[in-house]
């Protein structure tokens, strides 16, 4: 069963049904990787229409070594200049981060906006492969 989610689905958001290892396909159908990780984002949708909540997330004091934290953190430092205004959107909103196949592939990152539905152990995008960030 494909379920289609939307801003207004509160009741089950679609970050919250997909883990890691799932398979991610674009619009075309082609498969572009696997869901290497998810973050939730830092306050939900409701909450964001208000103009409540953080416009970024803070990071917890000393976090653990190895930690997501630590692999988030660093996906957005070193050569990877990504603009302070599209950090923010991603630590708010949240997203998943896609370790993409192939030999010379990159890893994505795809906002909820850019899902178009999840069933079983797939994750079907909307938007195709060269839409997506690039790490």
């Amino acid at each position: 069963m494909v379920q289609r989610m939307s801003q207004s689905n509160l009741e089950s958001p679609v970050l919250k049904q997909i883990r890691e290892d799932m398979d991610v396909y674009d619009r075309d159908g082609e498969k572009i990787g696997e869901v290497e990780d998810v973050f939730l984002g830092s306050v939900g949708e409701e909450a964001d229409d208000f103009g409540q909540g953080p416009a970024t997330a803070n990071a917890p004091v000393d976090p653990p070594a190895n930690s997501w934290l630590e692999d988030f953190a660093e996906a957005f430092t070193g050569q990877d200049e990504m603009p302070e205004t599209l950090r923010a959107r991603l630590l708010r909103s949240g997203f998943i981060r896609i370790d993409g196949s192939g030999f010379f592939a990159s890893d994505y990152y795809a906002t909820p906006e850019q899902i178009a539905s999840v069933a079983d152990d797939r994750v079907q995008l909307n938007v195709h492969r060269d839409e997506l960030i690039k790490r």
